[in-house]
């Protein structure tokens, strides 16, 4: 296997997911400043121009960061598994990372695209600058809502760690570098960030 890696925050979730499930990912890096994601060779294997993306053994293409993870996770490692050992756990890791996903890792994101990151995306994707604000607002107020529902826990998924603790943490690591910090009232978001800061995945 190869990883097409890069700078960001969904880069980062595969690597960190690999590292926690035991998986040992040769990488190259590609530049995605630069541009390199959209030039032919890259598009000729992932068409979506996005990183990352996983090249398996037979040439064929893994592209989005939850089918990667699941992937890594089917193919196992000696780490526990971080989608779930049973229909029922996996069913609510899938829950739970969809949540996170589209309440708040998508206009967290979109709301640094169409705003601070324009410069970079405007050329690249459709961008709706008049949004930004709304998305970032929409972002906080859904963390705010996550914030409630893990009172108690130590993970989004009750007492196992899951593929839903690395998209969150990941990316409420990259909105703080680019303006949208937790609302340090949220003692549970920030507690959970703490936890797994600690773990020695996240430098991966």
């Amino acid at each position: 296997m190869l990883l097409y890696d890069s700078v960001g925050p969904n880069p980062r979730v595969v690597r960190m997911f690999a590292a926690e499930r035991g998986v040992t990912l040769p990488t190259v890096k590609v530049d995605l400043r630069g541009g390199e994601n959209r030039q032919p060779a890259y598009m000729a294997k992932n068409p979506t121009g996005q990183l990352p993306a996983l090249e398996l053994d037979d040439g064929s293409v893994l592209a989005e960061i939850t089918a990667i993870c699941e992937y890594l996770d089917e193919i196992g490692g000696p780490g526990a598994s971080l989608i779930g050992a049973t229909a029922q756990e996996r069913a609510e890791t899938r829950m739970w990372v969809r949540r996170i996903d589209l309440n708040i890792l998508e206009p967290l994101a979109n709301g640094f695209r169409f705003s601070e990151g324009l410069k970079l995306f405007e050329s690249r994707i459709r961008c709706i600058p008049h949004a930004a604000p709304d998305l970032k607002l929409l972002a906080q107020e859904k963390i705010g809502w996550l914030n409630d529902q893990m009172a108690g826990r130590d993970f989004v998924v009750g007492n196992r760690m899951t593929l839903a603790d690395i998209l969150l943490f990941v990316f409420l690591e990259f909105g703080k570098m680019v303006g949208q910090g937790v609302n340090p009232e949220h003692t549970n978001i920030i507690a959970h960030a703490e936890r797994m800061k600690a773990r020695p995945s996240a430098a991966a």
